[in-house]
């Protein structure tokens, strides 16, 4: 009993020193200048790309999965590219409670919002098939900042201190978080009112909640909870991405073209085909900005039945 009660305690003590160090390196992030901001974690990711073998490894595979043409300094330039964006998303998070309409002007914008609104207008919800792309967490902020708020499908973090100073950020303009513990209910329930949600469709499932379509020509056991709720509703569904456009040097918000599903009457194939949509929308977008999707998860993990495992 009393191990148990000393264990719980050790365990709640570690999960508050998390919380605090996270705090403190965000205030810390949030208040230097941006650009010294960004040298900082860029130093940081460089760290954790030299030392982090596995992460490193795991990225190494995906390219070659996915880009078994490119020469492997082509690769390891697309790894870099990884790390530096994910170490300037994480100054961006720790400044996003100073940002404005105003403030923000100059170095983010939004393209493609036509097919936003229009989408928006037709009263069945919007669906945003999205992923682990250029600023994902700043996507959904800017978009509720500029007065669009939606929901966004999140896993809750283990640190439940953490998960609420995190969801606290996501949610200063209207933001709403929708766990995946009640995943199906709270997006029917979203679209019956006409609003929009952001998932993100770029993980590994295992069955049954995923199936197998293509993915850089690998087949990706991939969530098809977003087909289903589409084909359901008749909500609307479109790609959006926040990426960092080195021509610009600003963020955009790209929204692309609304995703027709076809009904052939058999609704298993019909969701199977439209998450295949999804994907392949989500790979033309990677191809577009490889070093900014984040190879150095798994995403080729779960295998049909009897393939060979790839990592």
């Amino acid at each position: 009993m009393r191990r148990g009660l000393h264990l719980t305690l050790l365990k709640t003590m570690r999960k508050k020193l998390e919380f605090w160090l996270v705090l403190a390196v965000a205030r810390i992030l949030g208040r230097l200048p941006r650009g010294l901001a960004r040298w900082f974690s860029g130093v940081l990711a460089w760290n954790v790309y030299r030392l982090h073998g596995r992460l490193r490894r795991v990225g190494e595979r995906n390219l070659e999965l996915a880009f078994p043409k490119l020469s492997c300094k082509a690769h390891d330039l697309i790894l870099r590219g990884v790390f530096r964006h994910l170490g300037w998303q994480l100054v961006e998070f720790c400044r996003m409670t100073r940002y404005t309409a105003e403030n923000t002007r100059g170095w983010m914008r939004t393209e493609g919002l036509d097919h936003y609104l229009a989408a928006q207008a037709r009263g069945k919800g919007v669906l945003i098939v999205t992923g682990h792309l250029g600023a994902w967490e700043l996507s959904s902020f800017y978009h509720s900042l500029m007065g669009h708020p939606m929901g966004m499908v999140i896993r809750r973090l283990d640190n439940r201190w953490l998960d609420e100073y995190v969801n606290g950020i996501r949610c200063l303009h209207g933001n709403r978080v929708l766990s995946k513990d009640d995943f199906g209910r709270g997006l029917l329930t979203a679209m019956r009112q006409g609003e929009t949600v952001g998932i993100l469709m770029d993980t590994n499932m295992t069955p049954p909640q995923g199936e197998f379509v293509e993915f850089f020509g690998q087949q990706a056991c991939t969530g098809t909870g977003l087909a289903h709720i589409a084909l359901k509703t008749g909500a609307a569904v479109l790609p959006g991405f926040m990426l960092w456009e080195k021509a610009e040097r600003r963020y955009v918000l790209h929204f692309g073209p609304e995703l027709v599903f076809a009904r052939t009457g058999d609704a298993q194939a019909d969701i199977v085909a439209a998450t295949q949509q999804c994907t392949s929308a989500i790979e033309a977008w990677i191809r577009r900005y490889p070093d900014q999707w984040l190879w150095i998860h798994r995403r080729w993990k779960t295998r049909p039945a009897g393939g060979p495992g790839l990592y």
